[in-house]
């Protein structure tokens, strides 16, 4: 699916995602730095204009990890979507979306974990951790529930012994 309409009418923002994956088949998470819950996510951001998805994931895995040793090892089908919560319709990204449409990649993470700073110049993260199919589910808020559920459904194989997403 690449269109849909939210019933606010608001338009969804384009974006990618990308999911991490280290020499163990684990997953970068990190704990966003702006939420006072426990929110947990694997990089993601908006794509600037001009910017292919592709060029795009490079950019904000180096602008939330520090991370610039990695390759695409699968991209994602489709475009994915979530939606905002009502409550923060109309706060988030200045009111104008109602969620994201995001292009999603796997990739390997070639560095090592000396590699990863998230102490950015305009940093995402407050911490940051390698963690299983089975610990994300766990770790992701609720409304991001369904988008994680695809993407693993997308590249879970590329895990050893992959878990399957618990909503």
């Amino acid at each position: 699916m690449t269109d849909r309409v939210h019933p606010s009418g608001l338009p969804y923002r384009d974006g990618v995602g990308i999911m991490l994956l280290n020499a163990d088949g684990k997953v970068f998470t990190g704990q966003r730095l702006d939420s006072k819950l426990e929110a947990w996510q694997m990089p993601q951001g908006g794509i600037d204009p001009g910017e292919t998805p592709v060029e795009t994931a490079f950019r904000e895995l180096a602008e939330e990890t520090g991370v610039t040793k990695a390759e695409v090892i699968a991209e994602a089908r489709d475009w994915l979507f979530y939606d905002l919560p009502d409550e923060l319709i109309g706060t988030i990204w200045k009111g104008r979306y109602a969620g994201q449409r995001q292009k999603w990649f796997a990739m390997r993470f070639l560095g090592t974990d000396a590699d990863v700073d998230i102490a950015t110049a305009h940093p995402e993260f407050r911490n940051w951790r390698w963690s299983t199919l089975a610990e994300l589910a766990d770790m992701i808020v609720p409304f991001k529930r369904d988008l994680y559920a695809a993407v693993l459904a997308e590249f879970g194989h590329l895990v050893d012994d992959p878990v399957p997403f618990r909503n």
